[in-house]
């Protein structure tokens, strides 16, 4: 049986508040729990309904009923597996490589596809403004698909993080030159902006170029999703590097 307590703790884990003041964060989903179990986050406590408690027969589970699953779950259909783990410790970011920068990005979707898609080019650490979303929010988490457990999130104001910059810094924006005729170097900063608004303007001074994903069909098009551009442009810097 899971205790009232337990239940408690995980639902105030839905809580930005919460999950710095206990160090804990939830995922839930057979897939992304079994990868996030073989990385180094430290497991919490694990959760199962009966039908996935095979599952995990070498740990210590603790069965819960369907109803109680609904009860915490973030999600609408609750998917049979949860897990609590300890927050990692942020590593020191590595200018060796390229490093990516998200200033005040507020969609959890958003956020969570751009971990992902960070993993699948090999960049290890992304950087965010402390505006932007917390990465350890359920949809976040969700959206990763397991890609937290290898990428390097950290939080700071992004003027002295850039001023600091090793490596030239390259800005997204509606005008720039064309990523498709940039020579992009090894390793760089890549920042990519608000949803709505872009790039902050005090971050201008700190940009050695601007660049742009140039469009080729229909003008009334305002912008592309900053996931969906954020695909398009590590995936010409890898190109290119």
């Amino acid at each position: 049986m899971v205790s009232k307590n337990q239940l408690k703790l995980i639902k105030s884990l839905h809580q930005k508040k919460y999950r710095n003041e206990h160090g804990l964060f939830f995922v839930e989903g057979l897939k992304t729990v079994k990868e996030l179990l073989n990385s180094d986050l430290n497991l919490f406590k694990l959760y199962a309904t009966k039908q996935y408690s095979g599952d995990f027969l070498e740990l210590d589970i603790h069965e819960i009923t369907e109803n109680d699953l609904k009860k915490i779950s973030a999600l609408r259909q609750p998917s049979g597996v949860l897990a609590v783990f300890q927050m990692p410790k942020t590593r020191k970011v590595d200018f060796g490589n390229w490093v990516m920068v998200l200033d005040d990005v507020r969609d959890p979707g958003n956020l969570g596809t751009i971990i992902r898609l960070c993993d699948w080019f090999g960049i290890e650490h992304i950087v965010c403004s402390n505006e932007t979303v917390d990465v350890f929010n359920p949809k976040v988490l969700q959206a990763t698909m397991g890609s937290i457990a290898r990428v390097n999130v950290v939080y700071q104001d992004l003027e002295p993080f850039l001023a600091k910059a090793s490596l030239p810094v390259y800005g997204t924006y509606m005008q720039g030159a064309s990523i498709y005729k940039e020579d992009f170097p090894k390793a760089g900063v890549l920042i990519m902006g608000n949803e709505a608004n872009g790039i902050a303007p005090k971050l201008k001074a700190s940009i050695d170029k601007s660049v742009t994903i140039p469009q080729f069909g229909n003008l009334t098009t305002e912008s592309l999703n900053v996931a969906t551009a954020t695909a398009i442009v590590l995936s010409e810097i890898r190109s290119n590097s």
